[in-house]
């Protein structure tokens, strides 16, 4: 298992920047994918960015250019830094880790941490 914690969600206005760091409760080199995913309101929760393995990324359309997926191994974080934020951005941004047991391949999720664009 792994816990996921989240922060640096918060109040921004348009064009603004945040950043956002998920720490994991054990090393994350051997975690088979680890990104965002985000959830707005009335809408899906829908996939961000993400490292699969072999450190490869992803990003959704509508954040490519914008936002950066990057991670720290010796302190088991990975970061999402947001930066021309727009208030289509607002959402409950989610951490989450898919990791394999036998193979089985399991997801966690971290708490959660708001993100609102507003003037």
């Amino acid at each position: 298992q792994v816990q996921l914690v989240e922060s640096g969600g918060g109040l921004v206005q348009p064009g603004g920047s945040l950043r956002l760091s998920c720490t994991a409760s054990r090393s994350i080199f051997s975690i088979y994918a680890m990104g965002w995913y985000r959830q707005g309101p009335g809408k899906q929760r829908e996939l961000v960015a993400t490292f699969t393995s072999g450190s490869r990324t992803y990003y959704s359309d509508s954040v490519k250019g914008r936002f950066t997926i990057s991670r720290d191994n010796a302190k088991n974080t990975v970061y999402l830094q947001m930066n021309s934020l727009k208030p289509e951005d607002t959402a409950i941004y989610y951490c989450n880790a898919a990791v394999y047991s036998g193979l089985s391949l399991n997801d966690y999720w971290g708490q959660g941490t708001q993100v609102t664009v507003s003037s």
